[in-house]
């Protein structure tokens, strides 16, 4: 099945990619296998949308999909006496920064992170620095994940931060950037605690820290 959910999916077949899961779903398959599968096929959708192939009704059908698939999946992953309840999940304060609106990297990293049992909330994009602040309070969040596919996002990753600092909240999350071409120099720079490649890394980070509260 795998091939052919990627192929659903990243070809905006919906009621294929719908059926897929579902059948899988009823035969018992490993949930992880059909995230992995997910991410695979956005990862495609991506690519295309780089290279002009698709544009951005693309983008928005592609998040819808991956949507349904979720509520697909998601009452397996919480099925049994071990789901947390909602106020029990570690928190998470995700968003694309100032000045950037790509979403499609976001939306992957928090669709993994909600399958997870983390509870997500999802600012957007362009989400300027005192709104981060705000959720975060609000929340009382373990967690930050700070999203920028452009080199510009850079600088407002950094005053994110830097906005946390001030607002005497950054020393109770810890802090992860992700999107385009982040590397260790980029996290230093943004005074971040780490990056993640892709959404596997960023849902290991995440169970690393709250496992570590």
């Amino acid at each position: 099945m795998s091939k052919e959910l990627v192929t659903a999916i990243s070809e905006m077949q919906e009621d294929d990619a719908l059926r897929l899961v579902e059948e899988a779903v009823k035969r018992g398959s490993d949930v992880e296998s059909i995230l992995k599968d997910c991410q695979e096929a956005m990862a495609i959708v991506g690519q295309r949308y780089e290279t002009g192939d698709y544009f951005l009704p693309e983008l928005i059908m592609s998040g819808e999909i991956l949507k349904k698939i979720s509520d697909i999946v998601k009452p397996q992953l919480g099925a049994g006496p071990a789901k947390a309840a909602a106020s029990q999940k570690p928190k998470v304060v995700l968003g694309t920064v100032r000045g950037d609106i790509h979403d499609i990297g976001k939306d992957i990293v928090g669709f993994m992170l909600d399958v997870n049992g983390f509870e997500v909330d999802d600012l957007g994009v362009d989400v300027p620095e005192e709104k981060f602040v705000e959720a975060v309070k609000k929340d009382k969040a373990q967690i930050v994940a700070l999203s920028g596919f452009l080199t510009l996002a850079y600088d407002s990753m950094k005053s994110t931060v830097e906005a946390l600092k001030k607002a005497g909240v950054r020393d109770n999350v810890k802090i992860m950037i992700g999107g385009g071409q982040i590397t260790e120099m980029v996290k230093d720079y943004v005074n971040a605690d780490a990056y993640g490649m892709d959404a596997v890394a960023a849902v290991r980070l995440a169970k690393q820290w709250a496992g570590a509260k």
